[in-house]
């Protein structure tokens, strides 16, 4: 069975201890980073499903993590979060590619509501993209018998 990756990305250990419990105890498979550099050399060395990301990290920011993030991978769902909200900071994120923002003191359910929610569309994201790969293989090989055929 397939557990879903998320990296937690938070300078807080307290933060990441708790969400990585939690987590965990709800079936998914969990790392971590205190900082934007170390999330950025976990996220180029292996796929995550969901990255949740602090908003104020020490070395970057998480609106920039993320723009970084967006442009090496694809496929993976990033959620920001932050005790700080404010319109700027919402559109800021949303532009460079978050797909949920999490206020905190976060709320446990909400959160996993919301992991399962990108989980979803993730889901979907790739069934359709298999589709496409699918059709376009199948569309490349009538292309070559009818070649081979008329030939």
């Amino acid at each position: 069975m397939y557990n879903p990756m998320i990296l937690v990305v938070d300078d807080d250990d307290d933060i990441r201890k708790v969400l990585a419990t939690i987590l965990d105890e709800n079936g998914y498979e969990v790392d971590l980073a205190k900082d934007g550099a170390e999330a950025l050399r976990k996220t180029n060395e292996r796929q995550y499903d969901v990255v949740l990301i602090d908003v104020f990290l020490p070395d970057i920011s998480g609106v920039e993590l993320l723009a970084r993030i967006q442009e090496t991978k694809l496929g993976m769902r990033k959620v920001i979060m932050t005790g700080n909200p404010s319109l700027q900071n919402a559109v800021a994120c949303l532009n460079n590619g978050a797909h949920a923002y999490i206020m905190k003191p976060i709320e446990i359910d909400k959160m996993l509501v919301t992991i399962q929610k990108q989980l979803n569309s993730l889901e979907k994201e790739r069934k359709t993209a298999m589709e496409i790969f699918a059709r376009g293989r199948l569309r490349g090989r009538i292309d070559t018998i009818n070649r081979e055929s008329a030939a």
